[in-house]
């Protein structure tokens, strides 16, 4: 009896570590995305269903969160092996956080993530549909404009995740 609790017990300890490991919670079903404005640096609107037609990842993230900058270079390598495949990578800030553009473009550089395209969330509105209230935090939109799930958490933008990345754009293939 007890070797079987035993059994359980370890079994479910690994699902979960192997879960967590990862990252990926994939959705048994996609919703549409919100359609909420965000804003480039030069103040230009956009909302997520303007990059449909790629498979898009939209990083949450903060000025503040170590994982977030720690991960902002692999994150920048990993956008730029991805772009010319039909997988695009931004990301969105609170706008509070920046006294304006061109201080989080400094940021941004300055922890490797030249070349990411960069948004502001106007009181956190999308980040607030979306429900996300911590960082880093992606959200995976399929070339449809359809969410179809999400990683928390800072990832390692290595060739393992670029793997995981691609089989989810050909299951949600339009």
């Amino acid at each position: 009896m007890i070797k079987k609790f035993l059994v359980v017990i370890f079994t479910v300890f690994f699902a979960f570590s192997a879960q967590a490991k990862t990252g990926f919670n994939i959705f048994a079903y996609s919703r549409e995305a919100p359609e909420i404005k965000i804003f480039d640096n030069y103040g230009r609107a956009v909302q997520l269903s303007d990059f449909r037609g790629e498979f898009l990842i939209a990083v949450f993230w903060s000025k503040t969160c170590i994982p977030c900058l720690r991960e902002m270079r692999d994150l920048n390598e990993f956008a730029q092996r991805v772009k010319d495949n039909g997988v695009r990578v931004i990301l969105i800030s609170a706008e509070k956080e920046w006294a304006n553009p061109a201080a989080q473009l400094e940021l941004i550089n300055k922890y490797g993530g030249q070349g990411l395209d960069f948004y502001v969330d106007k009181g956190s509105a999308l980040a607030n549909e979306f429900g996300i209230f911590t960082s880093p935090h992606s959200v995976l939109i399929d070339s449809e404009g359809m969410e179809i799930g999400r990683i928390r958490g800072a990832v390692d933008w290595d060739d393992d995740t670029e793997e995981d990345i691609y089989k989810l754009k050909a299951q949600y293939r339009e």
